[in-house]
């Protein structure tokens, strides 16, 4: 049968690392990238493997590509720290491995825990997120948040879920916000580069996606989570597209530096 290589990237993830190794333990290799922790991630990753490299983060699709080059195995499945491979994925991605006429690339629906609830409405289930693929078949789309890979060709869904234990809390999701809409200025900006949010803008997308999340999607039938995150999602929103619209009057005018838009110039900035 051929062989399963599972990749990890990490920075400090003490917290977390035991539950998602565990649940890839059965595979025949582990990868983990780490963006030199200063917690127990390392020690704890040893108990899983020996495969470990540190290099400093500069986005998720670089750090995992490099854990990516190190891999034997036909098969990669990658992973985050905070998720957890429940047994129904585990047998179905051994089935896949065994099958002589798989798919090149499968997605998998992941499950969301957010403020220590499942959420199931509001577009968060099922989240489909394509992690199996051949390793000579894979092709990575690059984004400074959010990016991904994909496979030419068919690509198939599996059932199993894949757990993903995302915010704890409202402070973790908030601090993680900054950090994402400044990335996202440069997604939006690379595919709409004559970009400029102006009133409209600024006022109607934060409603429209409350509305879409909350009303259409059903948020509300996760009670009091599903309107905290339409709310939320609605402040991400507006957050974005006012950090879309500092930067282009900054850029206009000349004056002072440039927020940072990229995963290096936002690593430059928080060690300054």
């Amino acid at each position: 049968m051929a062989r399963l290589s599972v990749v990890l990237i990490t920075l400090n993830e003490e917290h977390n690392i035991d539950r998602c190794l565990a649940s890839v333990s059965w595979a025949d290799e582990i990868i983990v990238v780490d963006s030199f922790s200063t917690d127990a991630t390392i020690d704890r990753a040893r108990r899983y493997t020996d495969i470990i490299l540190q290099h400093a983060y500069d986005g998720d699709i670089r750090q995992r590509e490099r854990g990516f080059a190190l891999a034997t195995g036909e098969w990669l499945f990658y992973i985050d720290a905070d998720e957890e491979v429940t047994p129904e994925l585990r047998e179905e991605i051994l089935s896949v491995m065994r099958d002589p006429a798989a798919k090149p690339g499968y997605s998998v629906p992941r499950r969301v825990e957010v403020f220590g609830a499942w959420i199931m409405h509001g577009g968060w289930y099922p989240d489909w997120t394509f992690r199996l693929f051949r390793k000579d078949s894979y092709r990575a789309e690059l984004a400074e948040v959010h990016g991904g890979f994909t496979v030419d060709g068919e690509k198939g869904r599996l059932k199993g879920e894949l757990l993903h234990y995302t915010y704890a809390t409202i402070e973790q999701y908030l601090a993680k916000m900054n950090d994402y809409t400044s990335l996202q200025v440069s997604n939006k900006l690379a595919s709409d580069p004559g970009l400029r949010p102006g009133w409209a803008k600024l006022l109607f997308s934060p409603i429209s996606h409350f509305l879409r999340a909350y009303i259409s999607r059903k948020g509300y039938k996760d009670g009091v989570h599903g309107f905290l995150l339409a709310a939320l999602g609605a402040l991400y929103t507006f957050g974005l597209y006012a950090k879309i619209w500092e930067y282009r009057r900054r850029e206009e005018e000349g004056k002072g530096l440039l927020p940072p838009i990229t995963n290096v110039e936002l690593r430059a900035f928080k060690q300054s």
